[in-house]
């Protein structure tokens, strides 16, 4: 994989060849001092509107609000404010219909999203934005490290960091696939949340994977600035796909249901095709989770806090909990 790959992948280098057949967009330059705050590693205060009241202050008389310190030294947290560019973000936001999907360059903070109170990626302020950004490793690698896992030894190349916003659209995860070529050829194609198993995909399977090749060859095949990519789709419940975004073709793209030393030697491709599928030579392997059986947790679960710390401030484990306040008494009893 090459460094020059890795550029041809940016959001807003392929977007313009490509806007016709994926989903609705705007780019906004990423200030230098808003990369530096996503980039702080001090205390999370997020910054980016004007916080109207939660729910639970909604609920709260103004006597009753919780006083933390009383000690007039005490340093009072601010986050930085971004005029010019919350302006920018928040007439995006609106003209693409109130809430969208971020990301920058490369990446969505797609294992962050457990940090949101809706548990989801849909923003609607730079607040929503920002929570996400500074909770995903995600984002953090594109930051300081757009060009892990290249094998060239030439010169990083400059540059521009963007915020890119996408028109918040209901995708169902079992409609998502990953596309991988070479050489501009469609050697594979992989359900994207491979740890679930859809009924739909097993029965449609061939009939999915030759809607995802007619598309790859009207609208993606040798228009994109590289011979070998990665490209994801979403198909509608009308049988029509779409663009979702291209990765490059390497180890810093997951290679879901395939490795990538089958996906760059070609081994092991064809043996996937059975009975009754398209045996052309030029057809690609599609995988799907066939089984519920071979049904795994989402990969994004790592980087969500300890489960142990989770269960134990939910009250969900119980036997943890009794755990706890044993160890709690015997340590007062040691007292």
């Amino acid at each position: 994989m090459k460094k020059e790959q890795v550029v041809h992948c940016q959001f807003s280098v392929w977007y313009p060849l490509f806007r016709a057949v994926t989903i609705r967009s705007v780019i906004l330059p990423l200030p230098e001092n808003v990369k530096e705050y996503l980039l702080d590693d001090g205390t999370l205060v997020v910054s980016g509107r004007e916080d109207p009241p939660s729910h639970a202050q909604e609920g709260r008389d103004d006597a009753e609000e919780i006083q933390w310190s009383d000690d007039e030294n005490t340093t009072t947290l601010k986050a930085p404010e971004f005029p010019e560019f919350t302006a920018k973000v928040e007439e995006a936001i609106s003209s693409l219909g109130g809430s969208v999907f971020p990301k920058l360059n490369w990446s969505a903070p797609r294992d962050a999203y457990w940090i949101a109170m809706n548990s989801s990626l849909k923003c609607k302020a730079l607040s929503d934005i920002f929570l996400l950004f500074k909770s995903s490793d995600f984002i953090t690698r594109d930051l300081i490290q757009p060009f892990i896992h290249c094998t060239d030894d030439s010169p990083d190349p400059s540059l521009d960091y963007e915020l890119v916003l996408r028109k918040w659209c209901e995708l169902i995860p079992g409609a998502e696939f990953r596309c991988f070529v070479k050489e501009n050829k469609l050697l594979g194609i992989s359900q994207r949340d491979y740890t679930q198993y859809y009924d739909h995909i097993s029965k449609q399977h061939e009939e999915i994977c030759r809607s995802i090749q007619e598309f790859f060859k009207k609208h993606i095949q040798y228009k994109f600035l590289d011979e070998d990519f990665v490209f994801d789709v979403y198909r509608d419940s009308r049988g029509k796909i779409w663009l979702i975004d291209f990765n490059p073709f390497g180890e810093v793209t997951d290679s879901l249901l395939f490795t990538w030393e089958e996906l760059t030697s070609g081994k092991n491709l064809k043996g996937d095709q059975g009975e009754g599928e398209a045996t052309e030579q030029d057809s690609p392997v599609f995988r799907c989770t066939n089984s519920k059986v071979t049904v795994q947790p989402s990969p994004y679960l790592s980087y969500r806090l300890p489960k142990d710390f989770v269960d134990l401030s939910t009250g969900e484990d119980v036997h943890k909990l009794i755990d706890f306040l044993k160890l709690k008494r015997n340590q007062q009893d040691d007292d």
